[in-house]
């Protein structure tokens, strides 16, 4: 038997979802600053690691082949390094570029399952993945100002965080969620070691609060959007996903002194139609792929 919808807590539990990322976003960007990226993202993937002890017997049942340790292991490498470029993006541009760059997760996906995966990349897919890059266009105007290394830095990020979804596609269909999860965050804690190492500088005190933070709003953030999922379909909880948008401009004006970009939202809308249309492609075709929805992977 299906489980009843209840579309208003979907809603507000996907609002929760947006706000805690942003959270996440806040907090990286007053705080990542007095620290290496690479540091900063081992810290907190290691801080967070208490939460995985609930999944810590799923893990242990788990039976894990070969070829899906392979799969956990090139998951682990690609979310690593896009970690890593996240916080360093976080660090050079505006929350509202970073923001916007990060919802061409789904059109990486989109063009990687075609390459990867041999699904059939229709006319209509292709216009909307071209329209997304068009979007990229707006938001960097190469040639009108100078493109940063944040900017390339959060085209790299959302093709590896793609590429994580891709490998772990295939993990879903054969392992839980926790195991899953945990998989995740112990290989790119493991991942993230020698690069925090090759640049340590002792943290203090309230860094390590700030990681730790940051790790418990990631933790309840994916907790927030797990509850929408199971409480309403996609289609219902994936629009709210794109109040971060909003969110993102109103806090980078508000408390971090970047004033609203025209360029910037424009080419945020022309992304978020595109991958919208994606979206509602995959629920008329019902063929799972591509992402129904645009979640923070950090």
């Amino acid at each position: 038997m299906t489980a009843p919808t209840r579309p208003l807590q979907g809603i507000l539990w996907m609002m929760a979802t947006g706000l805690c990322f942003i959270a996440v976003t806040a907090v990286v960007k007053h705080a990542g600053q007095d620290l290496p990226a690479a540091e900063a993202a081992f810290l907190r993937y290691l801080l967070g690691l208490v939460f995985l002890i609930p999944f810590m017997r799923h893990l242990r049942a788990a039976r894990i082949g070969a070829r899906d340790l392979g799969l956990f292991a090139g998951r682990g490498v690609a979310h690593t390094i896009a970690v890593m470029l996240w916080f360093y993006a976080m660090t050079q541009i505006p929350i509202a570029e970073v923001t916007a760059m990060n919802y061409l997760n789904p059109v990486y996906v989109t063009l990687g399952a075609a390459v990867f995966l041999g699904e059939r990349l229709a006319l209509r897919r292709i216009l909307a993945v071209l329209a997304a890059l068009c979007g990229v266009v707006v938001i960097l105007r190469p040639g009108f100002r100078e493109v940063e290394t944040g900017h390339v830095a959060m085209l790299v990020t959302a093709a590896l965080f793609g590429a994580s979804y891709l490998f772990a596609k295939p993990l879903s269909d054969r392992h839980s969620a926790p195991v899953v999860v945990a998989m995740l965050s112990i290989t790119v804690t493991v991942g993230l070691a020698p690069f925090a190492w090759a640049v340590w500088v002792t943290p203090t005190g309230v860094d390590l609060a700030w990681m730790f933070l940051v790790a418990a709003f990631a933790q309840a953030g994916h907790y927030a959007m797990t509850r929408a999922f199971a409480s309403a379909p996609i289609s219902v909880t994936q629009p709210v996903t794109f109040l971060q948008m909003v969110w993102a401009v109103l806090l980078g004006w508000a408390v971090f002194a970047e004033p609203p970009d025209a360029f910037v939202i424009l080419g945020a809308a022309i992304i978020i139609a595109s991958v919208s249309f994606i979206a509602w492609r995959e629920a008329r075709l019902k063929r799972g792929m591509t992402p129904n929805y645009v979640a923070t992977k950090h």
